[in-house]
């Protein structure tokens, strides 16, 4: 039989138009299928942050960081936790290609096509446990000059250019509702066409169907992302053993992040491996211009903040801000509450306070260097600056006791102890005033100024909260804030999908967060940022030269 295409991609977020480019560049014809509307083109991606990590970089020598393929592997291995069973072996065999990768090759290939970097390297998930624990040992989070947008700028440069030269068909407003066989073989796939709609980007869109359609292919890939945004299905997944997750949350993640990729390969016969590993935030605050249906921001922390849970006692060693995202969400869902908070005051949230999001970084977005330099002066960034102002979720005060009315009014409850969050801050700003201090939150802080980019933009110099030349005080009420899947299709090393029983499932592969970043589930329990971007980039790339070879 011949068919139009040799490839149908369903989805185009960066890990789609990734393997699109590559099965371009090795002369495939490709059907790209994608069911919102063109103003969305790449997807979650184009919101992020844009942040990769890489290791042995240019960036890190340049900083005095020591970092080797080694040292980045046994860090993952230790946040991953795979398990010994052989249910994680190709999560695994994943994992070691990609730190490879990240040693090695990434870096060239993204500069060779004019990505380039902000000069300062970020010290994401910083762990706090034991040496062979979760967290990185050395800062790897390589934020990209132009974030998300910079990032997908290539791609769909190289997607536009082939769809000028007739070497891809793009269909946007097509929702893919199943993947179809024949005789055990994955041959195309069915769907909606779905109304025109204006929607903006990432904005809801209308799912009002026109007609269906059917089409026929030898290979279909899957790059439709994971199920943030589902959060009926978050909650059914997410382990019984980890608490919880409460009825109000957060999307990181625009409406069509649902899962409905993964489930109809699902129905096709694959196998959907880890489905209850997910990497969502505790450190979410509502976004006051909502773009998508309960969308919020997760501020990146640095690590002076007293975090305390709903009832105002501080979270467990080494649950401090930017420590362990993951441990820190799952203390919150195992009490049964929605929400902790952030205490610190003016010098604090100038200094350490920084939002994730493209939108919310305007200066790297716009590749702004003046307003790049506001970051080094006294006082909070713009967007800070701005939710400070705006959003509900900050509250100011002058003293621990105005402080705690002023938490317990936002929530309607009488959770938060005034004599109790005095007695609180006043221990911790004892600890600092010593010089030295037992509190590890304190030695973690202090410590942390040894690296010069968090001493010159990211980590506050040891003060008092109670200082009034630091003040006011503030509270920020952090929310639930859904985001990454962890599991997915589970892969081979080519990106082909499997079936239950181990075997190929012939004609249909996957990438990106629908396969797990690879394998199913290549960041086992724990990630430790960066390695999202990086791993649509990774899968896509891996896969589309794997599936060109077979065609």
């Amino acid at each position: 039989m011949t068919h139009s295409h040799d490839v149908v991609v369903v989805g185009a977020g960066l890990a789609g138009l990734v393997t699109t480019a590559e099965l371009v560049a090795a002369g495939r014809r490709v059907l790209l299928l994608d069911a919102e509307p063109a103003a969305s083109l790449g997807g979650q991606a184009w919101w992020s942050f844009g942040g990769l990590f890489l290791v042995d970089s240019p960036e890190q020598r340049r900083l005095g960081v020591r970092d080797s393929a080694e040292l980045a592997l046994a860090d993952w291995l230790g946040s991953a936790a795979f398990a010994d069973d052989g249910s994680d072996r190709w999560g695994r065999a994943w994992a070691e290609g990609f730190v490879e990768f990240a040693a090695g090759g990434l870096r060239p290939w993204l500069h060779r096509q004019g990505v380039r970097w902000f000069p300062l390297v970020q010290w994401a998930e910083r762990g706090g446990y034991l040496a062979d624990g979760h967290g990185n040992s050395v800062p790897r989070f390589h934020v990209t000059w132009g974030t998300g947008p910079g990032l997908l700028e290539p791609f769909v440069r190289s997607l536009l250019a082939a769809h000028r030269d007739g070497r891809v068909e793009v269909r946007f407003r097509h929702r893919v509702t199943a993947v179809t066989t024949t005789d055990g073989r994955v041959t195309g796939v069915r769907g909606d066409v779905l109304a025109p709609d204006v929607a903006g980007r990432g904005a809801p869109s209308s799912r009002e169907v026109v007609r269906t359609f059917d089409v026929d292919a030898p290979a279909v890939v899957v790059a439709t992302g994971g199920i943030g945004a589902n959060h009926a299905l978050v909650r059914a997944t997410w382990p019984p053993t980890a608490g919880r997750l409460p009825d109000r949350m957060l999307s990181g993640v625009p409406d069509h992040v649902d899962g409905s990729g993964i489930e109809a390969a699902r129905g096709a016969g694959a196998h959907v491996a880890h489905t209850d590993r997910m990497w969502h935030y505790p450190e979410g605050i509502a976004n006051h211009t909502p773009v998508w249906t309960a969308h919020g921001i997760r501020i990146l922390p640095g690590p002076s903040s007293l975090w305390l849970d709903a009832d105002g006692q501080r979270l467990p060693v080494p649950l401090f801000p930017g420590f362990d995202s993951l441990g820190a969400l799952r203390h919150v869902t195992s009490r049964g509450d929605d929400h902790s908070w952030f205490v610190l005051d003016r010098t604090i949230l100038g200094k350490e306070l920084a939002l994730s999001g493209s939108e919310q970084n305007p200066d790297l977005t716009g590749r702004d260097v003046g307003l790049l330099l506001q970051r080094v002066r006294r006082g909070a960034v713009g967007p800070v600056e701005t939710f400070a102002d705006r959003s509900p979720e900050f509250v100011a005060a002058a003293t621990p006791a105005e402080l705690a009315a002023g938490m317990n009014a936002l929530t309607g409850t009488s959770r938060i102890d005034p004599d109790a969050l005095a007695r609180t801050i006043a221990a911790r700003d004892a600890q600092v005033t010593t010089g030295l201090g037992k509190d590890l939150q304190v030695t973690a802080t202090a410590m942390a100024r040894r690296y010069v980019v968090d001493r010159a933009i990211r980590v506050a110099p040891p003060h008092r909260l109670l200082d009034p030349a630091h003040g006011p005080l503030y509270a920020i009420r952090l929310s639930v804030l859904t985001r990454k899947t962890l599991g997915g299709l589970a892969t081979d090393l080519e990106g082909r999908v499997l079936r239950p029983d181990g075997e190929v499932l012939p004609g249909l592969w996957a990438v990106g967060e629908a396969s797990g970043f690879g394998g199913g589930g290549v960041h086992g329990h724990r990630a430790l940022e960066g390695t999202f971007l990086a791993g649509g980039l990774h899968t896509g790339r891996v896969t589309g030269r794997a599936l060109a070879d077979t065609l």
